[in-house]
């Protein structure tokens, strides 16, 4: 099984890179805001690429994957915290090393994924 303290550090950095990915998608947010506001042009028959619209849509979409990301993290954490981090949430058989690695959050092995 993987050392606690790696997995608790790969959660911690993938926690902190999400809520980075966050406040930037926030900033990103009221840019495209901002600058909605202060131009006086007709976005939806703009041929100049994506409309304001769409804009917001792509971010709020990105900002919700990173909302269940953290959540997964979160999750991860407190699995560990409850002694049952690494272990299928299917079968309660151990998750492999290599999954874990690639995936902290993974929450089933392989064979139940």
């Amino acid at each position: 099984m993987v050392d606690d303290a790696r997995a608790r550090e790969l959660l911690l950095a993938l926690r902190a890179d999400t809520l980075g990915r966050l406040t930037g998608l926030g900033d990103a947010r009221q840019e495209v805001v901002d600058a909605a506001r202060d131009a006086n042009v007709d976005d939806e028959h703009d041929p100049e690429g994506a409309t304001i619209a769409f804009e917001r849509a792509q971010l709020q979409a990105l900002g919700d994957a990173a909302r269940r990301r953290l959540a997964e993290v979160d999750a991860a954490l407190a699995r560990m915290d409850a002694g049952t981090y690494g272990r299928c949430a299917v079968g309660g058989e151990t998750i492999d090393d290599a999954r874990l690695e690639a995936r902290p959050t993974a929450t089933t092995c392989v064979g139940h994924s």
